[in-house]
C-alpha cells in the first residue's frame, strides 16, 4: 500500500503559477512510476506528467513547456510546478504511484482553477 497526499490546488489567473505537492508514504524504486493525472468536469482522467523511479519523465502534449514534474525522495514528495497556467488547465489533479506490479495508487485530488 502507498498512501498519497496531493496539496497545492486553488485559484489562479490566467498566466499564473501554481507548484502541486503529493507527499507519498515511500519513494519510487528503479521500476515504479509516479505522476500526476487531471479530470476536468464532464471529461476523461487524462495524464499531466509522470517521472519514473530512474528519472525519466513524460509529459501530455497540452503541457509541455508549461509544467515541470520533480521529485525529492529524501522528503517522499513529488511535485508539479504549473506555469503559464490557461483556463482550460482547470481541473481536479490527482497524484499516482504506480508499483512494480502494475498496483496503481491514487491520492484524493486537489482542485486547480485557472480564471480568464
Amino acid at each position: 500500500q502507498v498512501q498519497l497526499v496531493e496539496s497545492g490546488g486553488g485559484l489562479v489567473q490566467a498566466g499564473g503559477s501554481l507548484r502541486l505537492s503529493c507527499a507519498a508514504s515511500r519513494s519510487p524504486g528503479s521500476l515504479e512510476t509516479v505522476g500526476w493525472f487531471r479530470q476536468a468536469p464532464d471529461k476523461q482522467r487524462e495524464l499531466v506528467a509522470t517521472i519514473t523511479g530512474a528519472g525519466r519523465t513524460n509529459y501530455a502534449d497540452s503541457v509541455k513547456g508549461r509544467f515541470s514534474v520533480s521529485r525529492d525522495n529524501a522528503k517522499n514528495t513529488l511535485y508539479l510546478q504549473m506555469n503559464s497556467l490557461k483556463p482550460e488547465d482547470t481541473a481536479v489533479y490527482y497524484c499516482r504511484f504506480d508499483n512494480r506490479y502494475g498496483v496503481h495508487f491514487w491520492g484524493q485530488g486537489t482542485q486547480v482553477t485557472v480564471s480568464s
